[in-house]
């Protein structure tokens, strides 16, 4: 009996530990697309030294301009994504009140809204699988699935944002929260 497909849209996927040495090494990508074609996502956890008015000669409103940049993955590093969140965001499409975009204009006209309430976040480049890619990378458990939620989305310190959801899960999880970066320190 064939497998039934399980879209991974809306998780996290944190590196079990089984990715070092890789681009992916202690990340936490959000699954914002993912069906039969392949599955597009967004690491969380790597920020940049830049800023968006660093890096576009485009005349952006100064929120923008001061935004920081984030790596969003290996794939197309000059290609620009956005997760912008809100109180109550209708047409979400990744999670309830969370939303992927890919077009500069939207973007400028999400910051200069009248909204106290919305967040964004922008990153350059993507991690991208191929169809059967990410089920195939579950099944050889390369990754730890988490609910997506927006507090981690829009977290502070994301550079501690795999060992906090690795600790808060606890069990074995923990463990590995605590592991040196190269387990043969251990």
């Amino acid at each position: 009996m064939a497998d039934v497909f399980k879209s991974l849209k809306g998780q996290l996927l944190l590196d079990s530990g089984l990715l070092n040495g890789s681009f992916f090494h202690r990340t936490v990508v959000l699954v914002c697309q993912h069906d039969s074609a392949g599955a597009l996502g967004l690491v969380l956890n790597r920020a940049t030294n830049n800023k968006l008015g660093e890096m576009l000669i485009e005349d952006l409103p100064d929120c923008l301009r001061e935004q920081p940049l984030h790596i969003g993955g290996p794939v197309q590093p000059s290609a620009l994504s956005y997760l912008h969140s809100d109180t109550f965001i209708p047409d979400a499409n990744v999670i309830a009140n969370l939303s992927l975009g890919h077009s500069l204009e939207a973007l400028v006209e999400i910051a200069e809204s009248f909204s106290p309430s919305h967040q964004i976040k922008i990153f350059t480049g993507y991690a991208g699988w191929g169809p059967g890619q990410l089920e195939d990378e579950m099944r050889r458990k390369a990754w730890i699935c988490h609910a997506a939620e927006i507090n981690l989305v829009f977290a502070k310190e994301s550079e501690n944002l795999w060992r906090q959801i690795l600790r808060d899960k606890g069990g074995l999880h923990r463990l590995l929260a605590h592991s040196p970066d190269d387990l043969s320190w251990n």
